[in-house]
């Protein structure tokens, strides 16, 4: 099989990144940006995974350090570790059904803030299928015939012409695994700093991928009130 040269540099950034992984966290404390009787949000740092790794040198998580706090959490919604930005627990068993139903439903509106590679013009939706590359997991690939549904859309915020770098709001109306950094990579706009999905992710302003989710809007479940979260994007 032949590989274009963008094709295969991927592939050699993602087996490099995959064979010399060593997990080290973030240390600083969590900070809690929404709080009520039921939910609690807080902005998960990147680097840090979630949940729980199975390996016992991947415990650490934003989720085992909510629990030190709240003993009765449980998260709602992941996000990668890469990622930073708005993470929400649930306090007990009933919020968290709640909650769960309503990412499932899709009735929580999330916006993400991120860097991409290249001048994007104005604004667009990627509606394209995604499908886990199986033999390179965590890897996600368009696959017209089996990938699920995906949909995102893209705003261009400003673009910095010495990095060739454009700040852009990204809404995903659907919850694939990875979605906006495959889509983003599909339009010829990878996320700087992505080291899956980016053929020159060292390349980079940051020192992280550049991807946070930045907004949240809901309607409480249990209170019934409207809830408008938005964090602070630290690039």
């Amino acid at each position: 099989m032949l590989f274009c040269a963008e094709c295969l540099a991927i592939i050699l950034n993602f087996m490099s990144a995959r064979d010399n992984f060593i997990y080290m966290p973030p240390l600083e404390p969590l900070f809690i940006v929404y709080e009520d009787n039921d939910l609690v949000v807080i902005e998960k740092p990147a680097g840090l995974l979630s949940v729980p790794g199975r390996l016992p040198e991947h415990h650490d998580s934003a989720y085992f350090r909510v629990l030190e706090q709240y003993p009765n959490a449980k998260i709602t919604h992941r996000l990668d570790m890469a990622t930073s930005g708005l993470l929400m627990f649930a306090k007990h068993r009933d919020a968290e059904v709640a909650m769960s139903k309503m990412f499932q439903a899709r009735t929580v509106k999330k916006h993400y803030i991120a860097l991409v590679q290249g001048k994007l013009e104005l604004e667009g939706s990627v509606d394209v299928p995604l499908l886990t590359d199986w033999e390179n997991r965590p890897r996600q690939i368009v696959h017209f015939e089996l990938g699920k549904s995906a949909k995102t859309l893209y705003q261009a915020l400003s673009y910095h012409e010495v990095d060739d770098i454009t700040r852009v709001l990204l809404t995903p109306i659907t919850g694939r695994s990875h979605q906006l950094r495959v889509h983003m990579q599909y339009i010829g706009h990878p996320i700087t700093g992505d080291k899956y999905y980016h053929p020159e992710y060292q390349k980079t302003p940051l020192k992280r991928m550049a991807l946070h989710a930045s907004y949240l809007a809901f309607k409480q479940p249990l209170s019934r009130m409207d809830v408008e979260i938005k964090g602070n994007v630290p690039f």
